[in-house]
């Protein structure tokens, strides 16, 4: 079996933009429908999306023959799990809550088997390596594996160009809503003080020759993000694609009844 090539890791490195769209319907129907949509990556989220290893599998299957990269976000960065959405196939990564350059280092080793790392070796019975087909996969996983770690607080913008310059961190993520809320300026992530910590944060990452990007579903601010150089970008969510055409049409045929208010701000 040939050699896999990350064809986002790829991008990032030859400067190619990358448009994404987030899913965390935790379902590998709809996973595959968004799979055809011309999207150059999708994120299956394992951190604010109800999904398991199993469910996350269900999805990375259902995505696999189309021209779409599968990025996984694991609810936290730890060596165990991390290990086991790279032997299920993800060669992508998006880890969250990264604060620190130590902690960024202990995650690039976590990607990458021994002696560069301590990913355990258990690639005969993994579907990463197609159970060994690709027999040499031990020899090659290492370069093809992508780290991207998400800056979602003000601790983490404090080390953000310690963290940006880290061997083996491929790009940095910045998550707009938790970083709203450390700012001072909850559920409002197009604050003007935001928007300028993460115009900040963007040249920073940039600097240090790493690929920078984030989740904007503000089509305007999105653009703007992007002239400014931002490499990939989750233009929008599953969840909330699904949602707004429900209640539009609804609300079309129903104009009596609307619908019912949220209580809470948008988690992205």
């Amino acid at each position: 079996m040939a050699r896999s090539t990350n064809t986002f890791k790829a991008a990032l490195r030859e400067g190619r933009l990358q448009i994404g769209l987030w899913q965390a319907l935790a379902n590998p129907y709809t996973a595959e429908l968004c799979a055809g949509a011309g999207y150059d990556w999708l994120l299956l989220d394992g951190e604010h999306g109800p999904n398991d290893l199993r469910s996350l599998l269900d999805q990375l299957q259902a995505v696999s023959g189309y021209p779409v990269h599968a990025v996984a976000r694991p609810p936290a960065g730890e060596a165990w799990l991390i290990k086991q959405y790279l032997d299920i196939g993800f060669a992508t990564l998006l880890v969250p809550l990264v604060e620190t350059a130590a902690q960024a280092a202990t995650l690039v080793s976590a990607m990458r088997y021994p002696p560069q790392g301590i990913r355990g070796v258990g690639a005969g019975i993994a579907r990463a390596s197609r159970w060994n087909e690709a027999a040499d996969y031990i020899h090659w996983a290492d370069e093809e594996v992508c780290l991207l770690v998400q800056v979602e607080t003000s601790a983490a913008l404090a080390n953000l160009d310690a963290i940006a310059s880290t061997d083996g961190v491929d790009g940095v993520f910045i998550g707009p809503a938790d970083l709203c809320a450390s700012l001072g300026h909850r559920g409002n992530p197009a604050h003007p003080e935001v928007k300028a910590e993460i115009l900040s944060a963007m040249a920073t990452v940039q600097q240090r020759g790493k690929a920078v990007g984030l989740l904007c579903a503000d089509e305007v601010l999105a653009r703007e993000y992007i002239a400014a150089g931002c490499a990939f970008v989750a233009v929008g969510t599953d969840v909330a694609l699904f949602a707004r055409g429900v209640r539009d049409l609804s609300a079309r045929f129903r104009p009596d009844r609307k619908p019912e208010a949220s209580s809470g701000a948008s988690a992205y």
